[in-house]
């Protein structure tokens, strides 16, 4: 009994595989075959059946075959949506693009270059990443709702745009903290001021303006003593900046904190500033006065020498 179920698990799995090989080849031969009319409804069946990567594989041939006729344009439209369903996003966006830019008056060009623009959209990576696609995504769908201003997709588009500012506002605050929190408070002042001049309706704007105080007086503490007194200056016009612009911020406690420590700092550098000064006044008076005994020893020791000659 035993060896009769043996025998019918490895029919049945002889059968699987005879059917499975059976279809796999249909369709090679169907790829290698030279009836393009029977792969275009083979392609279009698959596809609408959501084999994807199968149908790829003939349209890729069909395009080529049926380049200059009149089924090119459906064609590219299949071949560029396959592209897209497969997650091909970068070949897909050429497609589109080149499906846009051959057929400018079908009624699908304005529906290729919105998916042109956004495939570049789903190739935006995460804000902490190389943001060059996030930019091009932007050109892209500022130039398809230049180029299609009365279309329903112009609200989608500016939908799309606004999500892609938003992580580009994100990175720019995010690269200005990184400069204050590794300590290179210059280039952080500079970020912070960079940031909120290129999205000035940040949601980061008053703890970005409050950190910039920060950084302008960490900037100043850690300059020559020479330069403190005109660094700590800027910190404390920059808060009184603040404080007009944020009366009621949170930030305003440790702001106060900034302002007074500054305060305290450049008088204190003035102090050490005037004491470097008188240190060098008697230590340039001393080299003076050396100077002129050596001058005295020397006019002596001369007169003496002709004296003595005489």
């Amino acid at each position: 009994m035993f060896k009769n179920k043996h025998t019918l698990t490895l029919s049945i799995l002889l059968l699987v595989i005879v059917a499975f090989a059976g279809c796999k080849s249909k369709y090679e031969k169907l790829l290698a075959s030279s009836d393009t009319a029977k792969k275009y409804r083979e392609a279009v069946r698959l596809y609408d059946k959501k084999d994807f990567s199968k149908a790829l594989g003939l349209f890729d041939v069909l395009v080529q075959k049926y380049r200059g006729t009149a089924e090119a344009e459906d064609l590219s439209y299949y071949f560029a949506y396959t592209n897209y369903k497969l997650r091909d996003y970068t070949t897909a966006r050429y497609h589109f693009k080149t499906f846009a830019d051959t057929y400018a008056s079908s009624a699908k060009a304005e529906e290729c270059r919105f998916m042109s623009a956004y495939c570049f959209y789903l190739e935006s990576p995460v804000f902490s990443l190389d943001q060059e696609n996030t930019i091009k995504a932007i050109e892209s769908l500022q130039l398809f709702i230049n180029l299609y201003p009365k279309s329903e997709r112009v609200a989608e588009a500016s939908k799309l745009i606004s999500n892609l500012r938003d992580k580009l506002e994100i990175k720019s605050y995010a690269n200005a903290r990184l400069f204050l929190d590794i300590g290179d408070y210059k280039s952080a002042v500079i970020a912070f001021r960079n940031s909120a001049s290129d999205f000035p309706d940040t949601k980061y704007a008053e703890e970005m303006e409050f950190l910039t105080i920060k950084a302008q007086a960490m900037y100043a503490k850690a300059s020559l003593e020479m330069k403190q007194e005109v660094r700590y200056i800027e910190a404390i016009n920059l808060f009184a900046e603040f404080a007009k612009n944020y009366p009621t911020s949170k930030y305003l406690k440790d702001g106060e904190e900034i302002k007074k420590n500054s305060e305290k700092a450049i008088v204190e550098v003035k102090k050490l500033i005037a004491m470097q000064e008188a240190e060098m006044k008697i230590l340039q008076d001393k080299a003076n006065a050396a100077e002129a005994a050596t001058k005295a020893e020397s006019v002596e020791a001369t007169k003496n020498e002709e004296t003595k000659n005489k």
